[in-house]
């Protein structure tokens, strides 16, 4: 009984405009990106998290050998997703070797979690997005997306990212649809009926594919 208990998934203190790290990270490339534009706290003992960038949001990072590996980062996104502290972002990278693998943790991030899921090419675009996510902590509540509501309505531009990877959609059809559809979990339900007059039927059946197959 004497072991220290698994980590409880928050709330950990983070100072304010800076980034507590899981240890396994200090030394990496992701992390001297960051540095010189964020401070960077490392801490062990984070067996579940990534980066905490406040003590109720947080970023778990999917590598590519993650991805290649197998699924067995599903547990840890399990454990944040039911976690009442915490708001779970997922980076995930998405590269040549890892790409077919790709709409399997997107499904399962998205569409079975709720949770918000960001494709990135490299450790360096990794950066740059967390830095914009820490950013983003210092703006009042009110305009935080981070300090709204616990799984409300995703957040722009996460939301808008997130649709615009589902297949036959992209960059101009992710906002008209989310116009009519402001969550997942509407367009997830729309009929092919419902989505033809926003996107047309080719695009409205691969659309309503992508949900049903995932189901």
């Amino acid at each position: 009984m004497d072991k220290n208990p698994p980590e409880s998934t928050g709330p950990v203190h983070v100072p304010f405009g800076h980034i507590v790290a899981n240890e396994k990270w200090r030394g990496s490339q992701l992390a001297r990106e960051m540095q010189g534009k964020i401070k960077l706290v490392f801490e062990d003992g984070l067996t579940v998290v990534d980066f905490y960038l406040s003590s109720r949001s947080c970023i778990l990072y999917i590598t590519e050998a993650d991805l290649v590996g197998g699924n067995g980062y599903r547990k840890k996104l399990v454990r944040v997703r039911n976690s009442s502290n915490l708001q779970g972002i997922v980076l995930v990278e998405k590269t040549q070797m890892s790409e077919q693998y790709f709409p399997a943790i997107q499904k399962f991030t998205v569409l079975d979690l709720g949770m918000v899921l960001l494709p990135v090419a490299n450790q360096t675009e990794a950066s740059c997005l967390i830095v914009q996510l820490v950013q983003e902590q210092t703006k009042e509540p009110s305009k935080n997306p981070f300090l709204r509501k616990k799984r409300a309505v995703l957040s722009e531009p996460f939301l808008l990212q997130t649709v615009q990877q589902i297949p036959g959609v992209g960059k101009v059809k992710a906002p008209l649809l989310l116009q009519k559809f402001p969550s997942i979990q509407q367009l997830s339900n729309a009929s092919i009926q419902e989505l033809e007059p926003v996107v047309g039927q080719a695009v409205a059946q691969q659309i309503h594919g992508f949900f049903t197959q995932s189901r």
